[in-house]
């Protein structure tokens, strides 16, 4: 049976969503899901219903001719204005007939008589329509003294009587303007989102702050906005390993030998532009001498700029499959995950996703293992071959290791990440992913033994090192490149601070 959604705006009075329900149920359709919490918002009410498509239309139908289908996101009119009413039995009523007849929403309303100004009453209305605003306000003049302290017509304004609105608004302000039922359909998945994690004790108005944070911080860091940290870490006489961590998401590696460039991940779409700019200052040929990608895994933030490049990328097939089914959990144990599922979702448009158009896939003929991992291949950079580990599915089904045991660089995605040494604006992004899926991983047992399998693989590779560099590089997925000292992950070498025109 086919599955539907839809939001109602139902009134707060007894048996308001009992009325819905019943439209509903006429129609014989099975409500898979119902979530409405007076706290965030008293009138909304999110639905998922199984049913066939001409019922689900007759309910759409019928919920619209009870005014109850949410089906437009406009923004309102907030009106908050003073009104001086006589002080005589039934003016607030009188009043009152006038905000009703043109649809006004009474968000807040202070009267008190023995109060310091015992002859106001201060009033704020919401109005759906620019006209109904306009109409209301020269009805009030014709009849009252009214002082108007506040017109907004963005919404921004909006209190949580009407939180989905206000909400709604600030996710167009990422993401620009769109379309009234794609943004109610994303509304619905973010809702679900939260509905699971409230479920699991989390704080509802942390969950919607992690979901804006997100998409805020990556809007504001590009541009003007953007940074990054580069090291530059000579390996042979002519390769030589750039590492460019941005504001937010994982590292952008670039490999520069005499042939031409690899690029090891690609960083988020919605940097590439910025991103380009430093390869055209860092790589002579710039954006041009990239010949090579290689995508370790399926995250956004690795792989969402590759459709840049007009080159194809390497990449594993899970990584393919994973982009495909849009949801990071497809091929592991939390494949099911609502919140997997819907934080693809989210991370893939406010971050501008733009997959790979052409693509490799290494050979899932297994070869000889290395360090408790396949090997499925190699790559030649430079002369140098570079051995494809396939991961076991801790971080993510399909994430890919590269490592040259000559060279003594191990690239180890997700699964390895300097934590210690993030900037602080990098590490409290990367907070705002587990808050939404309660872990990156989509097997955290399994991403431990990986994290070790890798670390041990780095502490006994003793390669032929250039410029006196003894161990091995590790080049994270996040964090500056770094080696091994004791228990700790160390930097290596020089880090230098990137700002545009600078």
């Amino acid at each position: 049976m086919p599955k539907y959604s839809f939001i109602a705006r139902v009134p707060n009075h007894p048996g308001a969503l009992h009325d819905a329900a019943r439209v509903v149920m006429r129609e014989k359709a099975n409500i898979n899901r119902v979530q409405f919490d007076q706290r965030i918002d008293p009138y909304i009410v999110f639905f998922e219903v199984s049913c066939e498509e001409e019922a689900f239309g007759r309910i759409e139908k019928e919920l619209a001719a009870m005014g109850y289908l949410k089906d437009t996101l406009r923004p309102l009119n907030i009106l908050k204005f003073y009104v001086y009413l006589p002080h005589e039995p039934g003016a607030l009523f009188a009043f009152l007939n006038h905000t009703t007849r043109h649809n006004a929403n009474i968000s807040y309303i202070d009267f008190d008589d023995r109060g310091r100004h015992p002859d106001r009453l201060t009033i704020t209305v919401s109005l759906e329509e620019n006209g109904s605003a306009e109409q209301l306000l020269d009805t009030l003049k014709s009849r009252y003294r009214i002082e108007i302290i506040e017109y907004d017509t963005t919404g921004k304004k909006l209190d949580d009587t009407v939180f989905y609105i206000r909400f709604a608004q600030e996710i167009r302000e990422i993401i620009g303007e769109s379309e009234d039922p794609f943004l109610l359909s994303f509304l619905g998945d973010i809702n679900h989102a939260v509905q699971e994690l409230m479920n699991l004790g989390q704080d509802p108005k942390k969950i919607f702050g992690s979901f804006l944070a997100t998409g805020r911080t990556l809007t504001r860091t590009t541009g003007d906005g953007f940074y990054a940290d580069i090291q530059t870490i000579p390996l042979t006489a002519g390769i030589t390993l750039t590492c460019i961590q941005p504001p937010a998401g994982g590292n952008v590696y670039l490999i520069n030998t005499p042939e031409c460039c690899t690029m090891v991940d690609t960083g988020y779409g919605i940097y590439s532009r910025d991103i380009g700019t430093i390869i055209r200052n860092v790589i002579p040929g710039g954006r041009d001498a990239v010949r090579q990608i290689v995508i370790t895994h399926a995250d956004a933030d690795h792989c969402g700029a590759a459709g840049e490049f007009p080159v194809p990328a390497t990449m594993h097939t899970g990584t393919l499959d994973i982009i495909r089914a849009a949801n990071r959990a497809y091929g592991s144990r939390s494949e099911a995950s609502v919140l997997e599922e819907i934080y693809t979702t989210m991370i893939n448009l406010f971050s501008k996703f733009n997959p790979p158009k052409e693509y490799c896939l290494f050979a899932t003929r297994k070869g000889e293992g290395e360090a408790g991992f396949p090997v499925i291949g190699s790559i030649d950079i430079g002369g140098h071959q570079f051995m494809v580990l396939e991961g076991l599915g801790g971080h993510m089904h399909g994430q890919i290791y590269l490592f040259s045991r000559e060279l003594g660089v191990l690239f180890t995605a997700d699964t390895v990440i300097n934590f210690g040494h993030l900037t602080h604006e990098r590490a409290e992004y990367n907070t705002l992913a587990v808050v939404l899926v309660t872990s990156v991983n989509v097997d955290s047992g399994i991403a431990r033994t990986e994290r070790q399998n890798l670390l041990d693989l780095a502490r006994r590779t003793t390669g032929s090192y250039h410029a006196g560099r003894k161990g091995c590089l590790v080049c994270c997925g996040h964090g500056p490149v770094s080696m091994i000292e004791g228990e700790a992950l160390l930097p290596f070498g020089n880090i230098e601070h990137y700002l545009p025109g600078g």
